[in-house]
C-alpha cells in the first residue's frame, strides 16, 4: 500500500495553497456532528490507557480542542461492573461532571450490548457523542473479542451495530472510527464508509493505516481523501501522523477532510491543540512550555491521578505519562529507566528532581539518549 505522508516541517501558512488560488482560512471552518458544532474542527483522539480525566483536564486547560474523547470503554465490561459491582469502569472517571462537549468511545461486537451502554451514556451520563470503535488493531480486541478492526471484515454486522446504537442513543449523535481495512490487501474503507453513513452515524473518523500496520509506516491520507466523494451527508475526519501545527495545516490544505483528529503526538505535547488552534486562525503559534513549566505540568498531572487512584496505583499509572513528557529530550532514556521503578510519591518526585531532562534535543539530533 502506497502511503502519502503529510509534510510536517513546512512553514505554517494558512493564507493560501501553493498556487495562491484560494484563502485556506475560509475553508477551515467548524463542522457539525448531528446537533453538535465542532469548533475548532480539531478532535482529541480516544486512546486506551491514556485519555483519562486527568489528561483531558490538562488538554482542556490549554484549550484549542473542538471535541475531546475518553478512553475506549468495553461495553460488556461496563454492564458486568454495573450489575455485579454497582459501579462504573475507571475509564468513565469524571465523565458525568466534566465540561462538554465530550465523546465516549465504546467497543464490542454485539449490537444489543453496545446499544444498552450507548443509551446509558447518552441519557444518564448525557455525553455529547457516542463513538463506536471499529479501528483498534490490538489482538486482545480483534482476535480474542472479535471487535475493533476485526469487524471491518463484516460491513453488514457493522451496519446492524450502528443502526441499533443510533436508535438507542437518539437524539445524541453516534459516530464511528475505522481504519482503511484489516490488511493492505483488503482495504475496504470506501465500502465501510458508505455502510456507516447508511446506518445513521453522524460522522466518520478514518485512521490512515490498516489494522495490519498498527502504527508502522506513514498514514495514507490519499486513501482517506478517496472516501470523501462517497459520503453524502456526514463529515469526514482524518487521523494519523498529525504531530505539529504545520502537519494539520497541510492536511486541510491537501485533503478534503472536514476535521482532523490528533492522537499520539498530544501525549508528549498536550499543548499541541492550543498551537494548532492558533495556526488555524493565522495567529502566532504559542511556544512550547519551558522545561521547568513542563516539569511542573507533569507533577500537576501526577497529582490529579493520585487524587483519583491513590498513591500506589497513581504512581504506577503515571509512569507511562512521565515517559511521554520526557520524549525528545536529552536524558530521556535515563529518565524513563528510573521513573519506571518509582512506586511511591516520594520516589516519583525524587526521580523527577534528579533525572527529568534539563534541555531539549536540537532539531535533527538522533542520539539514542534523546529518543
Amino acid at each position: 500500500m502506497a502511503t502519502s505522508e503529510i509534510p510536517a516541517d513546512s512553514a505554517v501558512d494558512i493564507t493560501a495553497d501553493s498556487t495562491g488560488d484560494f484563502d485556506l482560512a475560509a475553508r477551515i471552518k467548524p463542522f457539525s456532528i448531528g446537533p453538535l458544532v465542532v469548533d475548532p474542527p480539531v478532535l482529541q483522539a480516544p486512546m486506551a490507557g491514556f485519555t483519562n480525566y486527568a489528561f483531558r483536564q490538562i488538554v482542556r486547560d490549554f484549550g484549542g480542542v473542538g471535541l475531546q474523547a475518553t478512553e475506549m470503554v468495553h461495553a460488556k465490561g461496563f454492564l458486568w461492573m454495573e450489575q455485579e459491582e454497582h459501579e462504573f469502569p475507571d475509564r468513565l472517571w469524571g465523565v458525568k461532571d466534566e465540561p462538554r462537549p465530550l465523546a465516549v468511545q465504546i467497543w464490542d461486537n454485539d449490537p444489543e450490548t453496545l446499544a444498552a451502554v450507548g443509551a446509558k451514556l447518552a441519557h444518564e451520563f448525557r455525553v455529547s457523542v457516542v463513538d463506536i470503535n471499529f479501528g483498534c488493531p490490538v489482538k486482545t480486541v480483534t482476535q480474542k473479542a472479535h471487535s475493533g478492526s476485526y469487524l471491518l471484515r463484516f460491513p453488514d454486522r457493522m451496519f446492524r451495530i450502528i443502526e441499533r446504537v443510533v436508535a438507542a442513543c437518539a437524539p445524541v449523535p453516534v459516530t464511528a472510527k475505522i481504519r482503511l481495512g484489516c490488511t493492505r490487501d483488503t482495504v475496504n474503507a470506501i465500502e465501510v464508509a458508505q455502510v456507516v453513513e447508511a446506518a445513521g452515524a453522524a460522522a466518520l473518523t478514518v485512521h490512515g493505516r490498516t489494522a495490519q500496520d498498527f502504527f508502522k509506516g506513514s498514514a495514507d491520507w490519499d486513501r482517506i481523501a478517496e472516501i470523501k466523494p462517497y459520503l453524502k451527508r456526514i463529515p469526514l475526519i482524518g487521523n494519523g501522523d498529525l504531530a505539529s501545527p504545520a502537519a494539520v495545516i497541510n492536511a486541510f490544505r491537501r485533503y478534503p477532510v472536514d476535521g482532523v483528529m490528533i492522537a499520539r503526538a498530544a501525549l508528549a505535547k498536550p499543548w499541541l491543540f492550543q498551537q494548532v488552534h492558533a495556526a488555524l486562525r493565522g495567529l502566532p503559534i504559542p511556544p512550547d512550555p519551558t522545561l521547568e513549566e513542563e516539569r511542573q505540568l507533569m507533577l500537576d498531572h501526577y497529582g490529579l491521578v493520585c487524587d483519583r487512584f491513590g498513591e500506589a496505583k497513581g504512581t504506577i499509572l503515571m509512569r507511562k505519562y512521565a515517559c511521554c513528557y520526557a520524549q525528545g529530550r536529552y536524558g530521556a532514556r535515563q529518565f524513563r529507566t528510573q521513573v519506571t521503578h518509582a512506586s511511591t510519591r516520594a520516589e516519583f518526585h525524587a526521580v523527577v528532581e534528579q533525572y527529568f531532562p534539563r534541555e531539549a534535543a536540537p532539531v535533527g539530533d538522533t542520539s539514542v539518549d534523546a529518543a
